[in-house]
């Protein structure tokens, strides 16, 4: 599978990237499935054309189908910013894998949101990647600014 033509972003992280100033999802949920770390100084070390680069790779949920998402992301730290990522163990169960109940971090982001959550039909149907996103956007106890567009844009909200 190649790279996608432009790079992938949702509606909601077009205004909140800030032209790739920060992470976009696309970018964090390659880093989490390769158990890369790279922080946000880093990121911003790296040429614009880099970052957009690195915004087109697939976002499948197989490590096998684009292996050269790692490789590019050492190339451009080493050559850049003289640095390397940080390995983790990724999590080989994380909850936006499971299609049969949402995540109790998304239904508390909703709560916390004013929002009805994705009743777990909504949830099982949602794309993968969706589902790591409202799972990645929920992580933290207080509310995330981009919670609420993501819910809307996806059709999420119960």
């Amino acid at each position: 599978m190649g790279l996608n033509e432009a790079p992938l972003l949702f509606n909601f992280e077009v205004e909140s990237s800030e032209n790739f100033t920060y992470i976009p999802m696309s970018v964090r949920f390659n880093l989490d499935r390769f158990g890369l770390r790279i922080s946000l100084a880093q990121w911003q070390m790296l040429p614009l054309e880099d970052r957009k680069l690195l915004a087109r790779f697939p976002v499948e949920d197989d490590a096998e189908i684009e292996p050269n998402f790692d490789h590019a992301l050492f190339e451009m730290l080493r050559t850049h910013a003289n640095v390397e990522p940080e390995w983790f163990t990724p999590d080989e169960a994380p909850a936006w894998r499971d299609t049969a109940s949402v995540p109790q971090s998304v239904e508390r982001q909703a709560k916390l949101a004013g929002l009805a959550g994705p009743s777990a039909a909504r949830w099982a149907e949602l794309e993968p990647f969706k589902r790591y996103v409202l799972a990645k956007l929920s992580r933290k106890q207080e509310i995330n600014h981009d919670f609420i567009p993501a819910m809307k844009e996806f059709g999420a909200a119960g």
